[in-house]
């Protein structure tokens, strides 16, 4: 479990090049959707840098640092978390597939946000070809 001294990125003021927290969860990742969905909330830096949602997503087992997404969906709603923050959540735990979210929770996303849940539903396909962003 993370140590009131641990950063959200994963690591204490002793170990200033440790691994972040998404490194050390993507190790763990058991798929490639929870690769997927890992490298969301890293990328999203918020929500993992709160700790009531590390404390419900960030479990160690057998010494390595894991999800625990059936946990996290399970206590979205006590989390205290906003209207757009839950969408976002949403959107990834369904990638994950332990929880089933609406594809128009999209509209309560800022731009920011859209932009990672886009390219995390395009990443999987290996297809490098397809853009995203503001286009000139």
């Amino acid at each position: 479990m993370l140590t009131p001294d641990t950063t959200a990125a994963g690591a204490t003021a002793d170990e200033p090049d440790a691994p972040s927290l998404g490194e050390l969860l993507a190790r763990s990742a058991a798929s490639l959707r929870e690769r997927t969905a890992v490298q969301c909330l890293a990328e999203e830096e918020e929500l993992p840098a709160l700790s009531n949602v590390r404390a419900a997503l960030v479990t160690t087992e057998d010494g390595v640092m894991t999800c625990r997404w059936a946990s996290l969906a399970g206590r979205m709603y006590t989390l205290g978390l906003d209207e757009v923050e839950r969408a976002f959540l949403g959107l990834v735990l369904s990638i994950v597939g332990v929880r089933q979210c609406h594809l128009a929770a999209v509209r309560h996303l800022n731009e920011r946000r859209l932009k990672i849940v886009l390219l995390a539903m395009v990443r999987p396909t290996g297809n490098d070809r397809i853009a995203i962003g503001t286009r000139l």
